[in-house]
């Protein structure tokens, strides 16, 4: 299912990243690939801000439905 799916405050851990060669590069480049837990800080309309390792990072709906937990 896609991260747009987890609520606030849990942890869940990224399965698959989905989409064209440019946007799975650029959500690694985020730290965003397969077997890394992120815990979600806050939701807003689908748009989430996210919490990998020590960073947090904010992504629109679009980009969080080709994350797949």
């Amino acid at each position: 299912m896609p991260l747009t799916f987890a609520k606030a405050g849990q942890t869940v851990t990224v399965r698959r990243i989905t989409g064209r060669d440019e946007v799975r590069q650029h959500l690694a480049e985020l730290g965003l690939v397969a077997d890394t837990p992120v815990t979600i800080i806050s939701e807003m309309a689908g748009n989430l801000i996210v919490q990998i390792r020590d960073s947090r990072i904010a992504l629109d709906k679009s980009m969080a439905l080709r994350v797949m937990i």
